[in-house]
Order: structure tokens, then sequence, then C-alpha cells
């Protein structure tokens, strides 16, 4: 095999009822920074890390067209078949800022057994957020 094979985790897409908002509120609830919303709305990234979050229409001719259209939940009592997860050092304030800034909360932060702090919320998209601690905190450089 190659030793230039070697493959890096580019983005997350979620697709979204209104890219434009859904940026907007992961700037404000979750305290990404946008690196980019192109004019036509149907393209935004948030900065995260070594990885990029996007945002893009549920429904546009480019991916339906090729793999299907995006199938939402029909109901409160179903949910998306995604999780996005997000690591705070400060879990309540991360809840909190989440909640006052338009997300749904499901689950106030709890310790689990596993020695995790998490918390759960609903974006705008009704896609679930977790909000959780580092299960083995990153090492400092």
């Amino acid at each position: 095999m190659a030793s230039n094979f070697r493959p890096a985790f580019a983005y997350t897409v979620v697709y979204v009822k209104d890219v434009a908002k859904s940026v907007d509120f992961y700037q404000k609830a979750f305290a990404f920074t946008v690196r980019r919303l192109d004019q036509s709305n149907r393209w935004g990234e948030l900065e995260s890390g070594h990885t990029t979050i996007a945002f893009t229409p549920s429904h546009q001719h480019e991916t339906d067209d090729l793999t299907g259209t995006v199938q939402a939940p029909r109901s409160s009592r179903e949910r998306q078949p995604v999780e996005i997860c997000f690591a705070y050092e400060d879990v309540d304030a991360a809840f909190k800022r989440a909640v006052e800034n338009g997300a749904v909360a499901v689950s106030e932060p709890e310790e689990k057994e596993w020695g995790q702090k998490v918390g759960y919320v609903r974006d705008i998209d009704g896609i679930v957020v977790r909000i959780g601690s580092h299960v083995n905190p990153p090492k400092k450089e």
C-alpha cells in the first residue's frame, strides 16, 4: 500500500432547512467561529479543530439526484440518524449557553458511569447535540 494513503476526516455535513440560520445558531449556541458562509446561503462552515462542520440545504438537486433525498423525522418521537457531540471543560455553562440561544433542552447534564458529564439538546432542525466533557481530557501542550 502506498505510504501517502493516509486519510484525514475532513467534514461532517449537516443537512438543514436554512443554512444561514443554522450557522448563526451554532455560532451563538455552541461558541463556534464561522469559517465561511457563501453568498448563496447554500454552504456554511464552522471552525471545529482539525475538522470542519459544514451545513447545506436538506434538498438540493446535486445530492438528491445522486444519493436520494434526506429523510426528516415524521414526529417528535423520532430523531435524525446522527448525533453531534461537542466537548467542553464546563459542560453546565455550555448547556446553559446553548439553551439560552435557542437549543431545546432534552436532558440536563449529569455524570455518567464511564466518567463523562453529558447533557443533550436539540438544535433548530431537531438534531440531537450531546454536550459533554472529555472522557480522557486532551493533553496540554
